[in-house]
């Protein structure tokens, strides 16, 4: 059996502005932006290349078991790209303040950026070269079974 990771339900105080933010600065996909049921409003944005989206949603943490996560409370979503250089350019490009690269060894998966959303949720791009040619699952996986 597989399971894959893909939606995970973002705290953020305001849905339009964290919409706009993932859309306009970040330069995820808007998959959906409806009311899914009565009372119900979902926006789930997908980051250009990925299985895995995020859902913001007024009601959405009605539906979980559990307390409701603050907005901002998220720390350490993580992003892979293939070039962080190209990366942070494109991303400082859209106007989204991020940090500069910063390599913390000169292996390949070493190298991090940091940006926040309005709220504070915090994320990290990291560098994965190996990307370029081929899925990051597969190198895992490939990883997984040296």
């Amino acid at each position: 059996m597989q399971y894959t990771l893909e939606v995970i339900p973002l705290p953020v105080s305001d849905i339009d502005r964290a919409r706009d933010f993932y859309r306009d600065k970040v330069g995820f996909h808007v998959d959906i932006d409806q009311e899914v049921m009565p009372g119900m409003r979902i926006v789930q944005l997908t980051p250009p290349g990925s299985g895995c989206s995020i859902a913001l949603g007024d009601t959405l943490w009605e539906t979980m078991a559990g307390p409701t996560p603050s907005p901002g409370s998220y720390q350490g979503l993580q992003l892979c790209v293939a070039d962080i250089k190209a990366a942070h350019a494109e991303l400082s490009e859209r106007g989204l303040d991020i940090s500069e690269p910063v390599q913390y060894a000169p292996d390949d998966g070493a190298t991090f950026m940091y940006f926040k959303d309005p709220d504070g949720n915090g994320w990290s791009v990291q560098e994965y070269r190996q990307r370029a040619t081929k899925p990051l699952h597969q190198l895992l996986t490939d990883l997984a079974q040296q």
